[in-house]
């Protein structure tokens, strides 16, 4: 769910891409463009079944005129996915929201370097299409269990340039060496990547290793290493509208402020999408959150109200 402004959007072609892939492209109703996006962004499907899920962008950001989507069927999906890949037909229309960013391109990189894992490759190849355009030097690489499980092969190919593609199965099972990699790339260079969990804890531990200090990460699920400590009752003060509210203990940020009646965007409660994202004017917030780099919950200048609160005392929100 969520207070922004909905698009309305119809599909307009289903297409398999990959085992267990099918890539989506959504045009406006109505005739009207779509808001313009930047490479990396991602969009809300919200769901004729009540849920709302969120799926990265791969098609030209300057493209204005559609949306194309590549989603995987997860084994362990919790309605999203399953009933995209079992219910979407072409020529029906839903309600979508507009495109967030929280994976975007350092355009000002001397170089930067794409790893995907899976699906993963759904905002990555978003992004080399953009650096390539942009004659920015990139390099991609592309990992997967199998060929057959890689989605946009093809496009890949069209757009040439520096692409490794490395299939488990193809290496006995084994893994890509991530760190054997990684120390191989300059320190400079602007690292991305995109997929699975136990992926993304190695990239960002073999970046470390490998003294990469631009290192940039997109998740689709929420962050299973992040403790859920019990929680603790705190006070936040709301700066516009001048009020103070009480959080208790067994009750999250967001409930407090949806039951006071303050307007907050919001969507995927797990603390990944972005939506919720809050200025933070005093306060330490206790980030719980998966979009936030460490750097920037450092900075405490933002948090996401969905899944995080206060480490004590009080909080003065821009609210």
């Amino acid at each position: 769910m969520s207070n922004t402004e909905l698009l309305n959007a119809r599909i307009r072609t289903l297409r398999y891409e990959a085992e267990g892939v099918l890539s989506v492209e959504l045009v406006p109703v109505g005739g009207v463009s779509f808001p313009a996006f930047s490479a990396g962004a991602h969009v809300d499907l919200h769901l004729p079944n009540g849920l709302t899920r969120s799926y990265s962008l791969l098609n030209s950001s300057t493209e204005s005129n559609r949306y194309v989507l590549g989603i995987l069927s997860d084994r362990q999906s919790r309605g999203g996915s399953r009933y995209v890949h079992e219910n979407f037909r072409c020529g029906m229309t839903l309600p979508i929201g507009k495109p967030r960013n929280n994976f975007a391109l350092d355009e000002t990189a001397e170089s930067s370097l794409l790893v995907a894992g899976g699906i993963g490759i759904t905002p990555i190849l978003c992004m080399y299409r953009h650096l390539r355009a942009e004659g920015k030097a990139v390099q991609l690489v592309y990992c997967a269990r199998s060929r057959a499980q890689a989605a946009f092969l093809d496009e890949l190919a069209t757009l040439g340039g520096h692409v490794d593609l490395y299939f488990d199965d193809e290496h006995g099972g084994k893994p890509f060496d991530l760190g054997g990699f990684l120390r191989t790339q300059p320190k400079h260079v602007h690292a991305y990547c995109c997929g699975p969990s136990v992926m993304l804890a190695a990239f960002e531990a073999a970046c470390d290793s490998a003294g990469i200090e631009n290192v940039h990460i997109e998740r689709f699920a929420a962050d299973s290493t992040v403790v859920q400590a019990p929680g603790t009752s705190y006070t936040v003060e709301l700066a516009k509208c001048r009020r103070t509210l009480e959080v208790p203990a067994d009750k999250s940020l967001l409930d407090t402020l949806l039951e006071a009646g303050v307007d907050v965007d919001y969507s995927c409660r797990e603390g990944i999408c972005g939506a919720c994202e809050t200025r933070v004017l005093e306060g330490c917030p206790d980030h719980r959150d998966s979009v936030l780099s460490l750097a920037e919950k450092k900075a405490n200048r933002t948090m996401m109200v969905c899944v995080s609160g206060a480490q004590c005392g009080k909080l003065v929100l821009d609210l």
